[in-house]
């Protein structure tokens, strides 16, 4: 049955698409597979969520987490077409896209998580920043593939499109923002649009999504509110004693108690899993579609509909949210980790600044630290500014254990045998 809630507008890609003779697969199915099958995906099972990935067998990586994102995502798709009377057996959300937007929300992330992240973005301050959002749209619009990116289509790229702010437009571009040289998929998914007067840069910007991006940027939400907290508690860091704690000093006693009570329960009785996956059923059925046109709905109904989340679902989400960030990552403990992910990824990068970026002669006399194909490219590149966001590329594709295997190699005088070189 076709579906008219898509048009070929939704489907186009900037470079025309190979006709298959036999191809029985949907072009958002084809995006969805080319992630699935891309390394930057398999490469989240080793990049961390909360906790180092491999610590421990059960904590989550952002693998797991991006699985359990797109579950999510399916799943608000399937309850919305089955119960806003605003879809039809005619006129649904795919959910092969919205699946395809969550498995790629977090593939630009760098290793050792947000701690990552920042680091990358003060390191690369000279050179246009480095921004998780920004560096999955570098992905999938250009290197995903041998450097070649994906050709994903229109609905896809704006489906991960959380940001659509340059960095140029920020006077203070700490987060939240796109590399300057992506205007032009900017302009390719508003098919060459201005934004209105009132959707200044920032806040008001950003929060401009397709349908497809609020679901998906739902769907993590829900995630890691959730799951952040189970693992919390799994690895000692959130106990019933410092959750009365932590409890007794929020000033919004009425939104904070029941939250602490239900999770206080959930560990007394030892049904964590199980009453989560409740809660994120909960957190599905929350959701419902409104119409609200703006100025890109007459062209795609993927901007037609606002998605809507109950108020006392909303808080339940920022209630766990803030008390991960209370017990969880203001911990010493994570604080120290991310000291040393700092650390690292400083020292690699001023490694890798001083051999390919700062030479007045590139490719002179040096000693080769990149893979043979990189360096090429780097020695290829035409400025600095291209030089330095191909050496942001591979310190933001590896993974925490070859990120830290990597600096051992570089700054250990006591690692490196023949069998460490794998």
């Amino acid at each position: 049955m076709e579906n008219h809630f898509y048009s070929a507008f939704d489907t186009e890609s900037m470079d025309p698409r190979p006709q298959r003779l036999q191809e029985y697969r949907a072009p958002f199915q084809i995006d969805r597979d080319r992630i699935i099958h891309s390394t930057a995906f398999r490469a989240l099972q080793s990049k961390t969520q909360v906790f180092l990935s491999g610590e421990y067998d059960f904590y989550r990586t952002r693998l797991t987490h991006s699985m359990e994102v797109a579950q999510i995502g399916r799943s608000i798709c399937a309850f919305l077409n089955a119960r806003s009377s605003l879809l039809h057996p005619e006129f649904f959300l795919d959910a092969d896209l919205v699946e395809a937007a969550c498995l790629a929300h977090d593939l630009g992330h760098p290793p050792y998580g947000h701690r990552g992240e920042r680091t990358l973005n003060r390191l690369m301050r000279p050179w246009g920043g480095f921004e998780g959002n920004a560096q999955t749209l570098r992905l999938l619009s250009q290197t995903i593939f041998d450097y070649g990116g994906m050709n994903p289509t229109r609905g896809l790229l704006d489906g991960i499109l959380k940001y659509k702010t340059l960095r140029a437009e920020l006077s203070n571009p700490e987060r939240h923002f796109i590399y300057n040289d992506q205007d032009r998929y900017l302009d390719f998914v508003l098919a060459g649009r201005d934004f209105p007067a009132g959707l200044t840069p920032g806040k008001a910007r950003n929060g401009f999504r397709s349908i497809e991006c609020q679901i998906m940027d739902w769907a993590d939400d829900t995630a890691y509110s959730l799951h952040d907290i189970i693992d919390g508690i799994q690895a000692g860091f959130i106990t019933q004693d410092r959750l009365e704690r932590w409890a007794a000093n929020q000033p919004d006693q009425d939104s904070v108690a029941p939250v602490v009570t239900m999770i206080i329960k959930n560990i007394r009785e030892q049904k964590l899993e199980s009453r989560a996956g409740r809660r994120i059923g909960d957190f599905i059925t929350a959701c419902s579609l409104v119409e609200e046109p703006n100025f890109m709905s007459p062209t795609t109904n993927r901007h037609r509909y606002r998605l809507k989340i109950q108020d006392v679902i909303l808080t339940e989400c920022q209630v766990y949210k803030r008390i991960a960030t209370a017990l969880v990552y203001g911990s010493h403990q994570l604080q120290q980790l991310d000291h040393r992910a700092d650390f690292i990824l400083s020292r690699l990068f001023e490694a890798l600044a001083e051999t390919y970026i700062e030479p007045s002669q590139p490719g002179g006399d040096h000693m080769p630290i990149v893979p043979p194909a990189l360096e090429q490219r780097i020695w290829a590149a035409e400025n600095e500014t291209v030089r330095a966001r191909l050496i942001c590329d591979h310190l933001a594709s590896l993974t925490d254990v070859s990120a830290t295997r990597t600096y051992r190699r570089l700054f250990d005088a006591n690692f490196g045998s023949i069998t460490d070189l794998v």
